[in-house]
């Protein structure tokens, strides 16, 4: 059987979706990797994988050029002639099922790997495209099996019409490894208080919140070290312009590391993992890893985070961007080392029971036996 993943960059088919990949070729099944070009491409190759470029304007909106999109992955589809299609991020979902449906392809899954800025999102735009995207994926979603990354935005689109409850399912991100992401070693952990973000540069996922909440545990725990590992997101209108991140260099409470290859290594060095994120996440990967390396979490209530940290139990969640909570938040884990080490070794326990890559990937197999039935 040959089956074509499709997402909007190369990036994000070897962070997310390498294990996927491999598990079909595993199977026997021939498989295809979509997405523009990048840097990951020659990963991809040497994982031993076919991938073709698709070039694809995560911000364009000109009608005549996003309709020639759907045109040229039609005509793609038809050439490939795929069993499976399986689409994440927003426009691979959105034009991919219109391009499957056009070429007749017969097995449609689609992943919505959270609801993204024009749902979340508060300014004009969001709010004038929100109406239209909503429509946009009515029409899309029809006789395809469409996985959510969380209850919350399952519910959302069930209440919307934008889905039926048979045809929908939800699947907690794309796991994770619990073996290579695991506490650190007795006595790894360094003398000074680490607490780490890893994210986009964007204001929606938090990062003002990061450096404020920083700004206030400093007046009270001035050895605390905060620190942001993560690189601006240029394609989004989201991003934080650089006069504002240098700003904040000056300012000195929060340590900018940039984009980062060495999670493993930073997450076993830090004491405390923060994401006050409003983005509009699927499952947050950040919180996964950090859960599987035994930390302790701090994540505003919001969808998807809500699903990997448990107020109480191993984090404490906050009300979505009030500041002053979050700073009290992280002052009491890191007044208190028992009940954050308590929290971190029941961060493992969850991660391993429910976000392990290895059950994440079975239950995906399971949609795909369903869409191919349909």
């Amino acid at each position: 059987m040959k089956i074509l993943l499709f997402a909007n960059t190369d990036w994000y088919l070897f962070n997310f979706r390498l294990p996927l990949a491999q598990a079909l070729q595993s199977e026997g099944h021939e498989v295809l990797l979509l997405s523009p070009a990048g840097k990951y491409v020659a990963e991809l190759h040497q994982a031993g994988f076919r991938w073709v470029e698709f070039g694809l304007s995560r911000s364009g909106m000109n009608p005549f050029s996003e309709l020639a999109a759907i045109g040229r992955l039609a005509r793609l589809y038809r050439s490939e002639q795929p069993d499976l299609v399986h689409h994440f991020t927003v426009k691979c979902v959105l034009y991919g099922s219109i391009a499957a449906r056009l070429a007749g392809v017969g097995a449609v899954v689609n992943a919505v790997t959270g609801l993204g800025h024009v749902f979340s999102g508060g300014d004009i735009k969001a709010r004038l495209l929100r109406p239209w995207l909503s429509l946009f994926y009515r029409l899309a979603l029809r006789r395809t099996q469409t996985i959510f990354q969380n209850r919350d935005d399952r519910a959302v689109f069930i209440d919307g019409g934008l889905v039926s409850p048979a045809d929908s399912h939800v699947i907690f991100g794309s796991g994770v490894d619990v073996s290579r992401f695991s506490p650190a070693a007795q006595g790894l952990r360094g003398s000074t208080a680490q607490v780490l973000m890893a994210s986009r540069l964007l204001w929606s996922k938090g990062v003002g919140d990061f450096v404020a909440a920083a700004r206030q545990v400093h007046s009270r725990f001035p050895q605390a070290v905060f620190l942001l590992a993560g690189a601006p997101d240029e394609g989004s209108p989201d991003v934080i312009p650089q006069e504002t991140l240098e700003h904040w260099r000056q300012e000195g409470h929060v340590v900018f590391l940039g984009h980062r290859d060495d999670m493993k290594e930073l997450l076993q060095q830090a004491d405390l993992f923060v994401l006050p994120s409003c983005y509009g996440e699927g499952v947050p990967r950040s919180l996964i890893e950090a859960a599987a390396s035994g930390l302790a979490l701090v994540a505003y209530d919001m969808p998807g985070s809500r699903e990997v940290v448990r107020d109480g139990v191993n984090g404490l969640l906050v009300p979505a961007r009030d500041r002053e909570r979050l700073a009290e938040a992280v002052l009491t884990l890191l007044d208190n080392d028992r009940l954050r080490a308590a929290m971190g070794a029941k961060s493992r326990e969850i991660a391993c029971e429910t976000f392990s890559v290895l059950p994440i990937i079975e239950k995906t197999l399971q949609v795909y036996q369903v869409a191919l039935k349909c």
